[in-house]
């Protein structure tokens, strides 16, 4: 499998060479950003070849809002973002304005490790099924990772394709969610349920017309209605 490239944004030296060593003995391909402007530069000048991004949230120059804001503009590609910080506020505020994880300080390395790896598998096994999922003028194409709705091709994060993905391959059944929690982030991830409510609300924006398909079943979930 080729080698993924990330790209580590952290002020403090220390965690970047820390988070360095450990990625490379993976087989990943490291950038280092000490700064939340040099990470918009080196995204600029790099981004095609950047598969994941690690994101602090306090970095001098632009914060790490500002620098997920940035890239979600132009980019598609994985953000994880990292703090110190212990607030809710932080974690829901990643996800809204496109973040795909979120890592507290101090972070592990080896479950960092294992969340990144288990990314990367579901990305690439997606990839392996080639199939198009069409529903009432929304359209999957799970080969090419595009979404059109009446035609006109939406830009998801991947935790929101992974969702629709989902919740249209089981179209009618109730899905909780804690299933939609574990499937697309994984059993090793023990944030907020909270987080699953914060990403359909923004995929239902983003579909526009056809948000309204995904109905809430108030006590047990969601579920597509096509």
């Amino acid at each position: 499998m080729e080698k993924k490239t990330i790209l580590v944004v952290d002020d403090e030296l220390k965690i970047r060479i820390l988070l360095k060593d450990f990625l490379e003995r993976e087989g990943f391909i490291i950038i280092e950003s000490p700064d939340g402007k040099h990470a918009l530069d080196t995204f600029q000048n790099s981004g095609k070849n950047i598969d994941l991004i690690l994101l602090d949230v306090m970095l001098p120059e632009y914060d790490g809002w500002t620098v997920c804001r940035e890239i979600r503009k132009v980019s598609q590609v994985p953000i994880i973002m990292l703090t110190a910080r212990s607030e809710d506020f932080d974690e829901v505020h990643g996800f809204e304005i496109g973040a795909d994880d979120y890592v507290k300080k101090p972070v592990k390395p080896t479950a960092l490790i294992a969340r990144i790896n288990a990314f990367f598998r579901r990305i690439d096994n997606g990839k392996t099924e080639n199939k198009i999922l069409a529903h009432g003028g929304l359209e999957i194409n799970d080969a090419a990772h595009t979404v059109k709705v009446e035609n006109e091709e939406i830009i998801l994060s991947p935790k929101e394709y992974a969702l629709l993905l989902f919740l249209v391959e089981h179209k009618g059944k109730i899905i909780s969610r804690e299933q939609l929690l574990n499937l697309v982030w994984g059993y090793e991830y023990y944030g907020s349920l909270r987080t699953v409510d914060t990403h359909i609300n923004r995929l239902r924006i983003k579909l526009g017309k056809k948000g309204d398909a995904i109905t809430t079943i108030r006590g047990f979930g969601y579920r597509f209605e096509g």
